[in-house]
């Protein structure tokens, strides 16, 4: 039975408040100086090293990956995620203005920081877009090679997460890690192939082409 696609008030709804649980997410993380992974885990590694803020270094860096999405996925898919993309790079330098975010437990930082990214990103998936980066790397390789979203990411954090090192302590990485365990287990478990039906991408199963009047 066929799918019904979702409306533009649908999607705009969706993609925001999937914005604001990754960016209420990487508020806990910044707040106790926890690590993630995907493009937001690069983009808090320059931010540490280099005099940019978090939200301009997420956005550059995702700018690359637009032409993969774009050429191999769809043009639909491409501006949802550029829409992700910016929602996220702007309210994650404006909660601290509205929001006053004090944890007392970074391991609760780590955990449900990790749930709240990972359920964001669920909704963005589900609405056929990303954080872009890694998250469009993973939807094509799904979509091409079958090869798991929630499984490739994993594999990839655990990566910029080991890089992490250089610049913070054991206790820190090891707590990122139990965030991105988290993060990653939420997609894993609630985004599988065919799961959710119809469109494209990790959560429709294999397709090598986008819908008719989705590009």
């Amino acid at each position: 039975m066929p799918v019904s696609k979702h409306k533009i008030y649908e999607d705009v709804l969706a993609l925001f408040c999937g914005a604001l649980l990754v960016a209420l997410g990487l508020a806990l993380f910044k707040n106790q100086g926890l690590l993630t992974g995907g493009t937001a885990g690069i983009a808090l590694l320059v931010a540490n090293v280099v005099p940019v803020n978090f939200g301009m270094a997420f956005f550059l860096i995702n700018l690359p990956f637009y032409y993969l999405a774009i050429t191999q996925i769809g043009k639909s898919f491409t501006l949802k995620t550029f829409i992700s993309v910016t929602m996220v790079s702007v309210l994650v330098e404006k909660i601290p203005l509205l929001l006053h975010v004090e944890v007392e437990s970074p391991a609760f930082a780590a955990v449900v920081g990790g749930l709240l990214i990972g359920m964001g990103m669920l909704v963005m998936f589900r609405h056929k877009s990303s954080l872009g980066g890694i998250g469009i790397l993973a939807f094509y390789l799904q979509n091409k090679f079958n090869i798991r979203a929630g499984k490739l990411q994993l594999v990839i954090d655990m990566g910029i997460l080991a890089v992490s090192f250089l610049i913070a302590s054991l206790w820190i990485v090891a707590l990122s890690v139990l965030g991105a365990l988290v993060m990653n287990m939420i997609v894993a478990v609630n985004h599988k192939p065919g799961r959710y039906n119809g469109g494209y991408g990790p959560a429709a199963g294999v397709m090598s082409q986008p819908p008719a009047g989705q590009n």
